[in-house]
């Protein structure tokens, strides 16, 4: 490896710290994200939440030799793996010991956080963090799926 400072750079890194010294623009441009792929022990529970509480729309999977399910809220997809002999392991990062808004998650664009977080509450749904304004003027708040991943629902800055 070669040393940057006190620092080992791992091949990408060697090869992105010598794109940025020498290209004027990106090789790549990157559209939007298409989608974001959980591994979840139970496909049902996780349907429920998606479906049944965030209100996602169910769509049309490919025939893999694998349980899963696909839904879509507006050009947003979420793909469930369930959690097999060679699938990752499902839930939330075990590295990590604290779930926390400043941690691994994903978030979606509601109407309203703040009227988001009143009625999860009042469905019994605990929350991570309860809904809260951003520095920039956003509202988000926290909550965990089944299977522990952490989900943002944000509203935008009023402008």
């Amino acid at each position: 490896p070669v040393a940057c400072g006190l620092r080992c750079l791992c091949p990408v890194e060697r090869l992105l710290h010598s794109i940025s010294s020498t290209m004027s623009a990106s090789p790549i441009q990157v559209k939007h994200i298409d989608h974001v792929t959980l591994v979840v022990r139970d496909v049902e529970a996780s349907r429920r939440f998606y479906v049944g509480l965030l209100g996602m729309q169910e769509v049309p999977r490919p025939a893999f030799a694998f349980d899963g399910a696909w839904f879509r809220a507006g050009a947003t997809l979420i793909h469930l793996i369930g959690e097999h002999d060679r699938s990752g392991p499902a839930g939330y990062p075990v590295e990590v010991l604290v779930r926390s808004s400043r941690n691994h998650h994903f978030a979606f664009e509601v109407e309203d956080a703040r009227s988001a977080a009143e009625k999860l509450k009042s469905l019994g749904v605990t929350l991570l963090d309860d809904a809260k304004l951003r520095p920039d003027g956003a509202v988000q708040v926290f909550l965990t799926d089944p299977d522990h991943h952490v989900v943002e629902l944000c509203t935008s800055p009023k402008n």
